[in-house]
């Protein structure tokens, strides 16, 4: 790996986000290594997609500590997180409807993704994949190439989501923070994206933390899972030892769901 991979990637220490009297987050800790693939679970309310805010830059936190590749990064605009290799999506993805697939993914590539050449005229861009130089490849890896010339508005809900994730790669990140990207799937387009998030982590060498609701599907795949309920942190570890701890079980799993993931996560 091209980062050290005893160095935390990202850093979160004793993260507090207050709206008003509203405490969203509460002193959560996380430290995120160079190729792990994480988990975030909770159930709603819990806070997780307000920390995914805070840690990438969308929130500012009320109080607490953001390290990413070893550079504070509190209270700085979300392009800085992004310079920084930093890229994510949302729930409701955010793509250009009236563009043109393509054009959208090479938006990033044009304003988000430059990095400096080995050269002054000429030479490869120094530490990124092949598979990004182009929206062409881009697309090819996500899936989405017979949609190139289609504008983004009239591919379906899972290509849209498709679509940001290969708009989030086109910055070339070395993290990158999924929020709930399988919601409105079918079953079998939630396996589908599993197994394009694991790829892409294996393939480009990226670390990625992922929200999700398809909690068994996300147990599958991930190494380690987060737990979030009402804003604190109750778990983290790796599935089988989470979903046998009595808290996680007692604020969300519930002893069937338990049992049922259980057996899927050790399958």
């Amino acid at each position: 790996m091209s980062t050290d991979s005893k160095t935390p990637l990202l850093e979160a220490r004793d993260i507090t986000v207050r709206f008003g009297g509203l405490v969203a987050v509460d002193n959560v800790s996380a430290t995120f290594m160079p190729g792990e693939l994480v988990g975030i679970i909770g159930p709603n309310g819990a806070g997780k997609t307000t920390f995914f805010n805070a840690i990438s830059g969308v929130t500012k936190p009320t109080s607490g500590r953001l390290d990413l590749r070893g550079r504070s990064l509190v209270g700085k605009a979300p392009h800085r997180f992004a310079a920084n290799g930093l890229a994510r999506t949302f729930q409701t993805p955010r793509t250009f409807g009236d563009m043109l697939v393509r054009d959208n993914i090479a938006f990033g590539l044009k304003f988000a993704g430059k990095r400096r050449r080995e050269y002054i005229l000429w030479g490869d861009e120094v530490g990124v994949p092949w598979v990004l130089r182009s929206a062409d490849s881009i697309l090819a890896l996500i899936g989405l190439s017979a949609q190139a010339d289609l504008p983004a508005a009239a591919i379906t809900p899972s290509q849209q989501r498709l679509l940001e994730i290969g708009m989030a790669l086109a910055t070339r990140p070395k993290l990158l923070l999924l929020d709930e990207v399988a919601a409105g799937l079918t079953e079998n387009e939630v396996e589908d994206m599993a197994r394009l998030i694991r790829r892409l982590r294996d393939e480009l060498d990226l670390t990625v933390v992922w929200i999700e609701h398809a909690v068994s599907t996300l147990l599958r795949h991930v190494e380690r899972v987060i737990v979030l309920h009402q804003g604190r942190k109750i778990a983290d570890d790796v599935p089988r030892t989470v979903i046998r701890n009595p808290e996680v079980i007692e604020a969300y799993l519930g002893d069937e769901m338990s049992e049922n993931s259980e057996a899927e996560a050790t399958a």
